[in-house]
């Protein structure tokens, strides 16, 4: 009975002890593991609104659908363009007064084409993955665009999330439950890590510096 006993007991203690570790260490490595895959989904994250901006600069409005935006991305070119100042003579104002007269004006020349790729991503071919959520099977960031009204404008936006619930699917659930009610300024509040807003002229993303430049 006592090495029994004894056996019970150095069980007990190591329960405890797992216990113990899990309430110390468990969210100390829930947070190495959170910032390191936050740190890249913001990464691509950054990568879509270059392409979403691209996309409004060249075809004014932004996309809703990932394969249309890899489709702009092999095809579409930037103008490069150069504008400077030039005066001419006014000839109307010489034949009624009979004098000299020189109208200022700005000058708007077409240099050369660069391509969306080549631009934005150099000699990478990261962009043919970037509708995925890093560190999960191949799910896919939400992605919406559309108009909004503003002062009778119809005003382009965009906006695309990454739930935590995806992101750290594979985590501590009560860890991540916290997490989903965080509100920090080293944090991400909400449940999603988001760039864009389909309720507002917005580009910026909800994530610290700490995490990416915003």
């Amino acid at each position: 009975m006592k090495i029994v006993i004894q056996i019970v007991l150095w069980v007990v203690i190591g329960v405890l002890g797992y216990f113990v570790y899990q309430s110390v260490y468990g969210p100390v490595e829930f947070n190495k593991i959170r910032d390191k895959r936050y740190i890249d989904v913001v990464e691509k994250m950054k990568d879509i609104r270059d392409l979403q901006l691209a996309h409004r600069n060249i075809e004014g409005n932004y996309e809703d659908n990932f394969d249309d935006l890899l489709k702009f991305v092999d095809t579409a070119q930037f103008v490069i363009t150069q504008r400077r100042d030039t005066t001419f003579l006014d000839e109307e104002y010489r034949k009624i007064y009979g004098v000299d007269k020189y109208k200022e004006d700005v000058v708007i020349d077409t240099l050369s084409f660069a391509s969306v790729k080549d631009s934005i991503f150099g000699s990478s071919d990261r962009y043919k993955d970037i509708m995925y959520i890093p560190h999960t099977d191949k799910k896919k960031f939400e992605m919406d665009a559309g108009y909004i009204e503003e002062n009778g404008n119809k005003i382009p936006v965009f906006e695309v999330k990454a739930p935590k619930d995806v992101i750290l699917a594979d985590q501590d659930k009560d860890l991540l439950v916290q997490e989903k009610q965080i509100k920090s300024v080293d944090g991400v509040d909400g449940a999603y890590i988001q760039v864009g807003s389909m309720k507002q002229v917005n580009t910026n993303g909800n994530w610290p510096k700490n995490f990416g430049d915003n």
